[in-house]
């Protein structure tokens, strides 16, 4: 019985930090490709009698909103490298001029969080002497392998993730009635984002029903307003 409960003790103990920084870069990625593209066909579509519109509305949307997304994302994960290359820069240069302030502050670190002082210079001594770069990188800047910046991952990531997301309006522009376009595009993207939340929800071992709530909730509410502005500017166009 204890041996079974060894075995199985791991499936009660499932993390999924790891999956933050590339799960955050799709989901954003496929909700803005849904959002973004069927919120630029409701307008359209609310303005235009016409498919042809509609369809390129869809595929200028899903072209350019997968490039800016990409781009996007590739300088902001740049930016945010760039800085913890240069704090780990500057700790590096501390640990040689200053090591032993850097020690008293890495056993600081360890008795603000619990460790009785003898043990946190304890702790502090041995990780200097593992690796002080890395203990000092991960408790006193928050710098670690899994939530390490990659910019080229989390762009490409939301450049793909975008464009499935753009696609399925797309086909429903190309395939739903004209005269009804625009409640199709509205169901349509409550279902695709109703997927995306679970999808989103099992995958980082979250709440399942509060990641759908808040994407459709939201997704509404931006594709309501898109919707008013193509009604109204139809109307005055017309």
């Amino acid at each position: 019985m204890n041996l079974q409960q060894e075995d199985n003790s791991h499936l009660l103990d499932r993390h999924y930090t790891n999956r933050s920084g590339w799960l955050r870069a799709v989901v954003l990625g496929a909700n803005d490709g849904i959002l973004s593209t069927t919120s630029l066909v409701i307008g359209v579509a609310a303005a235009s009698t016409g498919r042809n519109a509609v369809i390129l509305s869809a595929l200028a949307g899903l072209v350019a909103g997968a490039m800016s997304m990409a781009a996007g994302e590739y300088v902001s994960v740049s930016s945010q490298s760039d800085i913890e290359k240069a704090d780990l820069e500057r700790e590096s240069k501390e640990l040689i001029r200053i090591p032993e302030i850097e020690l008293k502050e890495l056993a600081k670190i360890y008795m603000r969080r619990g460790l009785s002082q003898e043990l946190a210079l304890q702790v502090a001594h041995q990780l200097t002497e593992h690796n002080a770069l890395e203990a000092h990188a991960r408790d006193e800047l928050g710098i670690n392998e899994l939530m390490q910046a990659k910019p080229l991952t989390a762009a490409l990531a939301s450049l793909a993730s975008f464009v499935l997301g753009g696609v399925l309006p797309l086909l429903v522009s190309i395939f739903a009635p004209l005269q009804y376009m625009v409640w199709w595009q509205y169901a349509f993207a409550l279902v695709f984002l109703t997927l995306l939340g679970t999808i989103a929800a099992k995958t980082g071992g979250t709440n399942t029903w509060r990641a759908i709530g808040r994407i459709c909730f939201w997704g509404t509410i931006a594709m309501g307003i898109t919707a008013s502005v193509g009604y109204i500017f139809g109307t005055h166009i017309g």
